[in-house]
């Protein structure tokens, strides 16, 4: 490889698409230290923030979706679209790039199809059981397409699909070591069963509602709940922390500790947690959001599930479902054993790694 490696990654919208491009990233610094590495995401979204936190610097399109309903945004968008194939393509010829990466999201829609034209040497990570219309729509003319799941080629030319799975942060790989240090820093009980619920970093209103409608069965079945509500309904549930057997956080800066901490975990299914969830090897509840594109998580679960590796349920049969299923499930040391071990022979621990070494490949 060139010892002075100069290499875009684009990808954003999400967490699902921004942390494994971050990963990527910090993987190729740590074997090439010099690399020249630019981000490239949308210019109103959440990788604008996440991405220099990172240490990387970000250059951003005026891109974003096509909305189901018809809206202004939907008739700005090939004015946006060209627009950022012009910004694209000044961006490729001015940075002069070895290989361009794309995690998915609207961002990285323009910039591949524009280094694809410049024949620069393209690399596409999927995450999802079911890809995302950009990345489907970039397949046939990327170099490699890096899958997290099998049978991909249902969706992209076999011969390009690598099995790597997905990046994941690095201090996960050993929570089931940071169990004392994870009951000191929550100051939880070790004697009791520990309910960790995720529903991403903004949040998700349907689980905090069924937390909130449960917390009388939390309490009657001893058990103690560390709640990430999310951003936007930290405020409404808040006040939920001052019970004695819960603790209520917008954002756990601490996953590793979380998860460490953690007997079940009650969780929505985004690809990259669902394979962070795979490493940790606890047992899961997955509650699917039903406001992705092609109801992604809810396949992303299944396809767990269907490996008796997880309980999924649905947003529209909570209210019949929770109770009936969770809280024998959690008095049940067997099925949790059960769910946790099968979990954890999903794992890929080393994704980030064999998705770099594709990229060494490209660019050798």
């Amino acid at each position: 490889m060139k010892k002075e490696l100069r290499v875009i990654i684009s990808g954003g919208g999400t967490g699902g698409h921004i942390f494994p491009a971050i990963s990527i990233a910090n993987e190729i610094k740590l074997r090439y230290p010099d690399a020249d590495i630019l981000f490239v995401g949308a210019q109103d979204r959440m990788e604008m923030q996440k991405v220099p936190e990172a240490g990387y610097p970000i250059e951003g399109l005026w891109i974003s979706g096509l909305q189901r309903r018809l809206t202004v945004k939907n008739l700005l968008f090939p004015v946006k679209l060209v627009k950022s194939l012009w910004k694209a393509r000044d961006i490729i010829r001015k940075f002069k790039p070895d290989v361009v990466i794309g995690t998915g999201g609207f961002a990285s829609g323009p910039l591949l199809q524009m280094a694809n034209r410049d024949k620069i040497p393209t690399l596409i990570q999927e995450q999802n059981s079911y890809p995302g219309i950009t990345n489907k729509l970039l397949a046939k003319d990327a170099n490699v397409i890096c899958t997290a799941y099998p049978d991909m080629h249902r969706f992209f030319p076999i011969d390009k699909i690598v099995l790597t799975g997905n990046p994941v942060r690095q201090d996960l790989l050993d929570v089931q070591k940071k169990r004392e240090e994870a009951v000191e820093f929550f100051g939880i009980d070790p004697a009791k069963k520990t309910v960790l619920v995720l529903g991403g970093s903004l949040g998700a209103r349907r689980i905090n509602e069924l937390i909130d409608d449960n917390l009388k069965e939390f309490r009657k079945n001893d058990l103690q709940v560390l709640w990430q509500t999310g951003s936007l309904y930290f405020e409404e549930y808040k006040h939920h922390g001052e019970l004695d057997f819960v603790q209520t956080f917008d954002f756990l800066k601490r996953m590793d500790l979380a998860y460490a901490a953690a007997d079940i975990i009650i969780s929505r299914a985004g690809a990259g947690t669902v394979s962070e969830l795979c490493i940790v090897g606890k047992p899961v509840v997955f509650i699917p959001s039903p406001n992705v594109a092609e109801d992604h998580q809810t396949k992303n679960a299944m396809s767990v599930a269907e490996k008796d590796a997880a309980v999924v349920l649905s947003e529209s049969h909570l209210e019949q479902g929770f109770r009936s299923i969770f809280f024998p499930l959690v008095q049940s040391d067997e099925k949790l054993e059960s769910l946790g071990r099968n979990i954890k022979k999903l794992e890929k621990p080393f994704a980030t790694a064999n998705i770099v070494d594709e990229i060494e490949k490209l660019v050798t």
